[in-house]
C-alpha cells in the first residue's frame, strides 16, 4: 500500500514539475496529456483506495515515509495517515481535480500561459493530497502552506491585472492572520503534548484531559487553548467571519482554480482539520461553541450579501461562504460526519456551478454580469440542465445530495445542547431561504427571462472552436451524477453506518448522529422527513420569492430597493469589513510606516544619528581649523597661556584654594 498512497501523491508533482519547467519544450498538447493523466492516475488510485477500506477489510494505514531530523528526541517526519476520512477527501480532492483539469484545456486554450497553468493546478493537488494524508502536524503544516502559496500563485494567474494582485495578495495576508493562530495552536501542542505525531497527541491529550495553562494570569485548559488556535487556522483557511474577506476576492482568478479552490481543495482544509482534530476537540466544549457560532455567523450573513451581487462567479463565491458555515456548524455540533458529508456533496454541486458559470462567461467572451445574461438556455442547454440539477442540490431538494447532507446538519444542531446551538439552529434555518432565494435569482436571470445579452457577445459565441464549449461540458455532465444522487446512496454508511468510526472520535454524550439515527431508518425515509420539515418549505418559499420578483415582476424589484436602501447599501458594502480592513489596518500601517519612516529613519537615524552627527563633527571641525593659523606667535602665545593655567591649577591645589 506504501508504494500506492506514494504514486497517488507523487504523480501530480511529477505533472507540475514536468508542465513547469519544461512546458516551453514540450508544448501545449503534450503539457495538458501528461498534467492531465497524472491527476487520472491519483484519482483512479484513490477510489481503488476508497474502494480497499469501504470493502476490501483495509484497516487504517499509518506509518513514517521519510524521517527528516530528530532534534533532542522530537522526531521531524513525513508520514502517511490513510483512513476512512483520509480516502473520502483523496477521493473528492482528486475526481474534482480531474474533471477541473480536462475543463480547463477549453478554458484556457488561447490563453498564453496555459502551461503554467496546468503546472499550478498539479502543484495544487499535490500540495491538497500532502495535507489530507498527513499523519504529523509539520506535514500537516507544510500541505497548508503549500496550498496557500499555489492559491496566491492562481488567483494572481493574470498577473498583469491590477485587481487580481491585490486580490492574491488579499488572500496572502488574511491567510497569514490564521496561519500565526495555527503556529501558535502546533506550538500549544508540541508544548504540551510532547509530540507532532497525530496518533501520540491524541493519546496524551485522553491521558491528562484537565491539564491546565496560565494564560493571561487565568487558567485555562490546554486542550480549549490548543483547539481554538487551531481553529483560528481553520478560520483563515476556509473563510469564516472574520477571515472571510479573501474568498470572493479570490474570483479574479480564471474560473476553473475558483471551481477548485472553493470545491475540493483550499477552502474544505479548515473543515478537515477540525474532524481529524476531533480526539482535542472534544475535550472542550467552548471551543466547540466557539466553532458553532462562527459557523452560524458566516452561514446566515454571508448568505444576505450574495443576494446584491450581480457578477455569476461572486453570488456562487459567498454561496460557499455560506456552507462552509453549515458544515462548521456540523463540526461545532459535535455531528463531524455530517460536516464531512457535506464537504463531499458540496464539493461537486459547487464545482458544477463555477464550471458551468466559466462556461457561460467563455461563451458570452468574458462577460460575468448577470443583467447582461438571459435566456441562455437556448444556446447553452447542456450548460443549463447540469447547472440546474446543482442549484436543486445546492437549495436542499429532496432526494438531492445536498438536502442529506445540509438537513443533516440542521437536525443534528437541532438536537444539540450544547451553548450556542439555539442561535445555530435559527441561524442556518433561515439560511436555507436565503440559498434559495440567490441560488434561483442567479438561475432565472442567467437562463430566463428576457435576453439582455451584449450583440458582441453574441457574435463571439458563433466564432468559438468548435471543440472549446463541447470539451468544458463533459466534465459538467461527470459532476451532475455525483452531484444530484451521491447523497442518497452514501448517507447511509457515512452518516448512521459508522464509516468515521476509526477515524473520528465523539464523546457518547454529544453524539447526535446517534440520536438522529434512531429518528429516520435510511436514505427514502429521511427525503420523505421533507414533508414536514421546515427547511423544505423555506426553500420552496426562496425559490418561488425568486421566480416572482425576477420572471413574474421584475418591475417591483426598483420600489423594494429604494424601501430597504439601508440594508441594500450594508450588504453591497458586505458589512463594511472590506473598509475595515482597507481603512484601519492596512490604511493604518501605511501610517504607521509613513511616521515611522520620517520620524524615525529619516527624523531621528538619518537626521539626529548618522547625518547628526557628521554635520556635528563638520562643525567642530570647522572651529578647530579657526585655530590652526600657520603663525609661529599663535602657537607660542597659546602655549604659555596653557602653561600658566596649568601653574594656576596646581599652585591652587596646593594652596587649597579649590
Amino acid at each position: 500500500m506504501k508504494t500506492i498512497y506514494l504514486l497517488i501523491v507523487l504523480a501530480p508533482l511529477f505533472g507540475a514539475a514536468v508542465s513547469g519547467l519544461a512546458g516551453a519544450r514540450i508544448g501545449r498538447t503534450n503539457a495538458h496529456r501528461i498534467t492531465v493523466g497524472a491527476v487520472a492516475l491519483s484519482a483512479l488510485l484513490s477510489l481503488w483506495v476508497f474502494y480497499q477500506h469501504l470493502w476490501g477489510g483495509v484497516g487504517p494505514y499509518n506509518e513514517t515515509v521519510y524521517q527528516w531530523a530528530v532534534v533532542g528526541g522530537l522526531n521531524m517526519e513525513v508520514g502517511f495517515l490513510v483512513d476512512r476520512l483520509t480516502a473520502l477527501m483523496m477521493v473528492v480532492v482528486t475526481s474534482v481535480s480531474l474533471a477541473v483539469h480536462v475543463y480547463t484545456i477549453g478554458y484556457m486554450h488561447d490563453d498564453a500561459g496555459y502551461q503554467r497553468f496546468f503546472s499550478y493546478l498539479n502543484l495544487f493537488t499535490f500540495s491538497m493530497l500532502m495535507l489530507v494524508m498527513a499523519n504529523n502536524f509539520l506535514q500537516l503544516f507544510f500541505g497548508w502552506e503549500a496550498v496557500g502559496l499555489v492559491s496566491y500563485l492562481l488567483i494572481g494567474f493574470w498577473y498583469r491585472k491590477e485587481t487580481a494582485i491585490f486580490a492574491n495578495l488579499k488572500a496572502f495576508l488574511v491567510n497569514r492572520v490564521g496561519d500565526f493562530g495555527f503556529l501558535l495552536g502546533i506550538a500549544a501542542v508540541l508544548m504540551y503534548y510532547g509530540s507532532l505525531d497525530y496518533t501520540e497527541v491524541f493519546s496524551a491529550a485522553a491521558a491528562a484531559p484537565d491539564q491546565t495553562m496560565t494564560l493571561f494570569g487565568t487558567e485555562a485548559l490546554v486542550a480549549t487553548v490548543a483547539a481554538i488556535l487551531l481553529f483560528i487556522g481553520a478560520m483563515g483557511k476556509s473563510a469564516q467571519v472574520p477571515l472571510h474577506v479573501w474568498l470572493p476576492d479570490s474570483m479574479e482568478g480564471p474560473t476553473p482554480i475558483s471551481a477548485l479552490i472553493h470545491a475540493a481543495t483550499m477552502v474544505t482544509a479548515g473543515i478537515f482539520l477540525v474532524a481529524r482534530m476531533s480526539p482535542l476537540f472534544e475535550l472542550s466544549d467552548t471551543a466547540l461553541s466557539v466553532v458553532l457560532v462562527l459557523g452560524a455567523v458566516t452561514a446566515f450573513f454571508m448568505g444576505l450579501v450574495g443576494l446584491v451581487q450581480n457578477d455569476i462567479k461572486r453570488v456562487i463565491a459567498y454561496s460557499t461562504l455560506s456552507q462552509l458555515g453549515y458544515m462548521f456548524v456540523g463540526l461545532g455540533a459535535s455531528a463531524y460526519a455530517a460536516g464531512v458529508f457535506h464537504v463531499m456533496t458540496h464539493a461537486f454541486f459547487k464545482a458544477l456551478l463555477f464550471l458551468g458559470a466559466g462556461a457561460i462567461i467563455v461563451a458570452l467572451h468574458h462577460e460575468q454580469d448577470m443583467r447582461r445574461m438571459g435566456n441562455m438556455r437556448r444556446y447553452m442547454p447542456i450548460t443549463h440542465i447540469t447547472m440546474l440539477l446543482a442549484t436543486l442540490s445546492l437549495v436542499g431538494t429532496p432526494f438531492f445530495s445536498g438536502y442529506y447532507s445540509k438537513d443533516a446538519i440542521i437536525e443534528a444542531v437541532h438536537l444539540s445542547d450544547r451553548a450556542g446551538a439555539v442561535f445555530a439552529y435559527w441561524a442556518v434555518l433561515l439560511s436555507v431561504f436565503v440559498t434559495a432565494l440567490y441560488s434561483f435569482r442567479l438561475y432565472f436571470m442567467v437562463f430566463w427571462g428576457e435576453e439582455r445579452i451584449d450583440p458582441h457577445a453574441k457574435e463571439h459565441m458563433k466564432h468559438l472552436p468548435r471543440y472549446v464549449l463541447p470539451v468544458m461540458e463533459w466534465p459538467l455532465v461527470a459532476l451532475a451524477v455525483p452531484a444530484a444522487l451521491i447523497g442518497y446512496f452514501t448517507i447511509q454508511p457515512l452518516l448512521f453506518g459508522g464509516f468515521f468510526a476509526e477515524s473520528i472520535q465523539v464523546a457518547p454524550a454529544n453524539d447526535v448522529l446517534a440520536k438522529l439515527a434512531e429518528k429516520f431508518h435510511g436514505p427514502f425515509a429521511f427525503g420523505l422527513h421533507a414533508a414536514v420539515n421546515p427547511a423544505f418549505w423555506l426553500a420552496v418559499a426562496g425559490a418561488v420569492t425568486a421566480w416572482f420578483l425576477y420572471l413574474r415582476r421584475p418591475d417591483l424589484l426598483p420600489a423594494i430597493n429604494a424601501r430597504l436602501a439601508v440594508v441594500v447599501r450594508v450588504l453591497q458594502r458586505k458589512y463594511g469589513f472590506d473598509d475595515l480592513y482597507n481603512t484601519v489596518f492596512a490604511g493604518g500601517g501605511r501610517l504607521l510606516g509613513r511616521i515611522l519612516w520620517r520620524g524615525g529613519d529619516q527624523g531621528i537615524i538619518d537626521g539626529v544619528l548618522v547625518n547628526g552627527t557628521a554635520r556635528t563633527i563638520g562643525r567642530i571641525a570647522a572651529v578647530l581649523r579657526g585655530a590652526q593659523s600657520g603663525y609661529l606667535y599663535h602657537y607660542a602665545f597659546a602655549m604659555i597661556v596653557g602653561l600658566l593655567l596649568l601653574l594656576t591649577v596646581f599652585v591652587g591645589s596646593w594652596r587649597g584654594w579649590f
